[in-house]
């Protein structure tokens, strides 16, 4: 399978245009294939292959009914596929998700710049969202936090230097989300003169002065984030931003940083057991669910996280308690529904 280097070289080699022209055309005369050789290289679970595998040739028998390929597919074949799936919104959301992260593959051998299935999962309005059983304000549950941030502290190794800076900067990126509440514009154009090593305080700048802030960023944050920082010198990136999107210095985009979320939710091994996708949002929630179980008050919370009204807080306040009490109340019916330990031997019965 073709890695392909997002920050690119000087210049690239008529071999390598050989392997992204044979991919590109592997792409379009056997799907199926290629998918499979593409899935090989993603390190999933074999549980976790078998539903993509699945997902991904329904998607194809469908194309190929409206005689459509990977080319010629647009956002009006998408939003009409996703849509009229007899799933749930969430299973829906899924399915979108996969077909936007092989496309993403296919347009980036292609040099192509847009994505249909990328427009359609940032649509907030769009129809495919029309299904039953929406979801609530999302957190992430205490164990799945844990499995990330045990993740952004597993070893970095068996990388390229560019890889390995790009891999500490996620990691960082995810552990402000997570960590500081902060959101994606804020960490787009975060500065490095807003952020001191070891520091748990981080400065967030606003167009108005008025409505720049701090936030508090949990241990774990801090740690990650000192990290990043300091691969950041050894790597003498240019520029002011804390997290830029290449050695050139250019602030990141916000699919890129989706894309972050989700490759680490994925590597943490929480994508598959939940049935929403995890965003920044969803990270930045769980930011303040972790406060709010450690005792904070609401308005502390919402100052931490910008929000310019009280209610704002309190209303996350509420979304969060009704979360923690359907979390509650899961876990006792699952408890209950488990099966028993082996039986007492003295309880049993001789039959001989």
């Amino acid at each position: 399978m073709v890695s392909i280097d997002p920050v690119g070289s000087a210049g690239t080699s008529t071999s390598s245009d050989d392997l992204f022209d044979r991919e590109r055309q592997d792409w379009l005369v056997d799907p199926r294939a290629a998918f499979d050789a593409w899935l090989a290289g993603q390190n999933f679970r074999n549980s976790s292959a078998d539903v993509y595998r699945a997902q991904w040739g329904l998607f194809l028998e469908w194309l190929q009914a409206r005689h459509k390929n990977l080319v010629t597919v647009d956002m009006p074949s998408i939003a009409e596929f996703v849509g009229g799936l007899s799933i749930r919104k969430p299973q829906r959301a899924r399915y979108l998700r996969l077909i936007e992260r092989v496309l993403d593959h296919v347009r980036e051998i292609e040099l192509a710049s847009t994505n249909p299935a990328r427009f359609i999962a940032q649509d907030g309005e769009a129809e495919w969202r029309n299904a039953r059983d929406n979801e609530p304000t999302g957190f992430l549950s205490i164990g799945e936090r844990s499995a990330l941030i045990a993740y952004l502290f597993s070893p970095v190794t068996d990388m390229t230097s560019a890889q390995r800076w790009r891999e500490r900067r996620d990691r960082a990126l995810i552990a402000v989300f997570l960590g500081g509440g902060i959101k994606t514009g804020e960490a787009r154009t975060l500065s490095v003169s807003c952020v001191m090593t070891s520091s748990p305080w981080v400065v967030i700048e606003a167009s108005n002065p008025l409505f720049t802030r701090r936030t508090r960023l949990a241990p774990f944050a801090v740690s990650v984030l000192d990290a990043w920082l300091d691969e950041r010198r050894e790597a003498g990136l240019p520029g002011e931003l804390v997290f830029p999107a290449s050695p050139s210095g250019r602030p990141m985009h916000k699919a890129t940083m989706l894309r972050a979320v989700d490759a680490l939710i994925e590597a943490a091994g929480i994508s598959q057991a939940r049935d929403a996708r995890a965003s920044p949002h969803t990270l930045r929630n769980s930011f303040a669910a972790d406060l709010f179980e450690s005792g904070v008050e609401p308005d502390v919370v919402g100052q931490w996280l910008g929000f310019a009204q009280a209610v704002s807080a309190n209303r996350l306040h509420r979304a969060w308690k009704n979360w923690n009490d359907q979390e509650q109340i899961d876990a006792q019916m699952q408890r209950e529904e488990a099966p028993t330990s082996l039986e007492d031997p003295s309880q049993m019965r001789d039959d001989g």
